[in-house]
């Protein structure tokens, strides 16, 4: 009964400059995950897992292909009869004439939309990390102990605060101090003294609360407009405020939660699905991921004669995907990609629509979606040269755009979303 009484509130508006270039024509939100996922879709599984069914989307950066994904994917998820509804609202400037300057800000610019839904509580969400995670439970607890406002934790090491809101927390569970992303803390877990606690962007308010605060700190010119700069840190020590430690639905021995917010963090996070015993289990039917799933034939692989053998490895295969003569190791290829004879792709991310030419050889690569990879291409083999008409990272990884320089868009415009 308690998920009747909230509603959802899912941040997808970050412009998520650290993913560039795959944020260059996407938001990160819509970054694709897993083969044929999108990032939002891990948490927005999450809502329909926990019976969470009333939830604002709320975008802004090149939201065109997010926007039709939550259209043709989510919105039928909800019946409307019933007062269920997963719906995207765009920046509509309704409190101002500023596109929104904070997370605090753009649940603001969005209150009139917040305060006609009857809800009793407001889950704060985040549409770019990877985790399972059954919100009732933490409403449960948010009931429980009569908190006001409730944070979501989970211990991380000393020396990664910087990356992070920190709370100290007492020994009732109550969070008694707050830090934004500190260059250091000594603050430590009352459960294990090697570890902080962290805030993982997960927030349930007491509607009325919420509102309220947000009304002061629109107010406030100096403030950020932040909940981790602004509305907790003016919240603490004045409302109940409780932490609530991280119950992971993986059901495996370690607590997954990823911040997919880094070239590098992104592409860990799609190997990890590649293994024998995924960290991060797709395949749990008590937890299923959903998606906008488009109709495309099975996967195919083709020809096994010497050198010859279609064929992939510890690898995720998507539909619509043609295996012709080529290999694949530790890769995830997207939908509707061909692979050509005499190719080999290892450690890769492939996005849809990917035409892979023969005698191709790609190392460690994130290859974006529409690109035709010419016959006998080399990629992630040297560093210098990939530098030269792509996109590497500190660590090596190469990233081919649709608009690398040698190579040619095979998009088809009605597939360009």
């Amino acid at each position: 009964m308690s998920m009747k009484e909230t509603l959802g509130v899912l941040l997808a508006g970050g412009a998520g400059e650290r993913l560039f270039p795959l944020t260059r024509d996407r938001a990160k939100p819509a970054v694709p995950f897993g083969g044929h996922y999108r990032i939002i879709d891990i948490t927005l599984s999450n809502c329909i897992n926990s019976g969470l069914r009333r939830v604002y989307v709320l975008t802004q950066y090149k939201a065109l292909s997010l926007n039709r994904h939550i259209r043709d994917g989510w919105s039928s998820l909800g019946t409307h009869e019933l007062g269920e509804f997963f719906e995207l609202l765009p920046p509509m400037q309704r409190t101002g004439s500023n596109w929104y300057m904070g997370t605090a800000d753009a649940v603001y610019q969005n209150i009139y939309s917040i305060g006609s839904e009857p809800s009793n509580y407001v889950l704060i969400l985040s549409g770019d990390h990877i985790y399972k995670m059954d919100y009732s439970r933490m409403l449960d607890h948010h009931i429980e102990t009569k908190a006001e406002v409730t944070l979501a934790t989970l211990p991380i090491a000393p020396e990664e605060v910087t990356r992070f809101g920190v709370v100290e927390v007492g020994h009732s569970g109550e969070i008694i101090g707050f830090e934004e992303k500190p260059a250091s803390t000594s603050f430590r877990s009352p459960v294990d003294p090697n570890a902080v606690d962290a805030s993982m962007g997960i927030y349930i308010f007491n509607t009325k609360t919420l509102i309220k605060a947000l009304v002061e700190d629109a107010e406030d010119e100096s403030s950020k407009h932040d909940f981790g700069h602004d509305i907790l840190p003016k919240l603490l020590g004045k409302k109940k405020m409780m932490a609530y430690s991280f119950v992971d639905e993986n059901k495996k021995q370690a607590r997954y939660w990823r911040d997919v917010g880094t070239l590098d963090a992104y592409y860990e996070a799609n190997m990890d699905l590649c293994s024998v015993s995924p960290v991060f289990n797709l395949y749990d039917k008590a937890w299923p991921i959903h998606t906008r799933l488009r109709q495309y034939p099975p996967a195919k692989f083709v020809f096994g004669e010497p050198g010859r053998s279609g064929m992939a490895i510890d690898s995720i295969i998507s539909a619509g995907v043609i295996i012709s003569g080529g290999s694949v190791y530790n890769s995830v290829i997207s939908q509707d990609v061909r692979v050509n004879s005499y190719s080999e792709i290892e450690s890769s991310i492939i996005f849809s629509h990917v035409n892979i030419g023969r005698h191709s050889r790609i190392r460690r690569a994130i290859i974006d979606r529409d690109v035709h990879i010419p016959e006998g291409s080399v990629i992630g083999y040297d560093p210098v040269e990939d530098k030269r008409h792509y996109f590497v990272t500190p660590s090596g990884l190469t990233i081919v755009a649709r608009d690398a320089s040698r190579f040619e868009s095979v998009a088809n415009p009605e597939m360009l979303r």
